[in-house]
């Protein structure tokens, strides 16, 4: 009896041409998986973008008649995200303290709240070059009858007595500027220190140059002023002073470096300086040359 021979039928040639075709797509699928595009590629892609801030002005906060964000980061970042490829620019209002945590959840893109760089949150996340830095001041009596320019000059003047903010980074600056402790007086808040130099308690009110030009504005008393000039501390060599930037999430290079270019062709612009006047900032807060990896000690770009 002869053998029975192996047919190939059309059916099964169809069926192992698919079996081959779905395995095949399954191995690739596992050995390579697919790569979620970064966040300046869907940006584009979408037009869309989220920016975290913290609803605090001058750096970033809503305007309450308008309900637009509005503010020195937030407005920089609007012209950077449109140059960008970005189309709708979602704010995501959270308190200070949650921003880092926000972005590494991937509750927003950037944070836009005009963050301060250090080492210890250079540690959480990345950071865009700087686009502003400030120094410190003083509010004094008018005429400055101490000639406090200086926490130097408060250290030196037996009878120049300082004010400060209770847990303020100002409070430190005097310490380890030699001013005796009975001479630094703690007030709960700035309004308390201003009411405290018109009523002779103290001599000076310590604060970022900002926000000594804010409250003198707000206050709108001629009987105080900002010391003019003023010598900005200078503690273990290193003259104090604060870099705000835009936040990142850890390795999302192509969106921070993207951002440092536009930074660098924006920032200290008639245009960025026209941005930011309305917010007290000018050509007397840019940041110069620096980098945020000079800022914080590192090699890195």
């Amino acid at each position: 009896m002869p053998q029975a021979k192996n047919q190939i039928t059309p059916l099964g040639v169809v069926l192992a041409i698919l079996w081959i075709t779905v395995t095949g797509s399954v191995v690739w699928r596992v050995s390579h998986p697919p790569q979620p595009s970064s966040a300046l590629e869907r940006i584009r892609r979408t037009g869309a973008v989220r920016i975290g801030f913290a609803n605090e002005p001058p750096y970033g906060y809503y305007v309450t008649t308008t309900g637009q964000i509005t503010g020195e980061a937030p407005e920089i970042a609007k012209v950077i995200l449109h140059r960008l490829g970005a189309k709708q620019i979602e704010p995501v209002v959270t308190e200070f303290g949650a921003l880092i945590p926000g972005l590494k959840a991937g509750r927003f893109d950037l944070i836009a709240a005009g963050m301060y760089v250090t080492p210890q949150r250079a540690k959480e996340i990345d950071f865009s070059n700087p686009t502003y830095a400030i120094g410190e001041g003083f509010i004094v009596r008018a005429g400055n009858p101490l000639h406090l320019h200086s926490y130097q000059d408060v250290a030196a003047n037996p009878q120049a007595r300082i004010g400060v903010m209770g847990g303020s980074v100002e409070h430190g600056y005097a310490q380890q500027l030699g001013v005796p402790e009975n001479r630094i007086v703690v007030f709960p808040d700035y309004r308390s220190a201003i009411d405290g130099i018109t009523a002779n308690r103290i001599d000076a009110a310590a604060a970022t140059i900002l926000t000594v030009n804010d409250l003198l504005a707000k206050a709108d008393d001629d009987r105080i002023e900002s010391a003019e000039p003023f010598e900005n501390p200078v503690i273990d060599g290193k003259s104090i002073l604060g870099y705000g930037a835009f936040g990142f999430q850890k390795h999302d290079d192509e969106l921070r470096l993207a951002f440092n270019q536009e930074i660098a062709d924006f920032v200290g612009t008639p245009e960025h300086l026209q941005l930011i006047e309305p917010f007290g900032f000018g050509k007397s807060t840019l940041p110069g040359d620096i980098t945020t990896a000079q800022v914080i000690g590192s090699d890195e770009p």
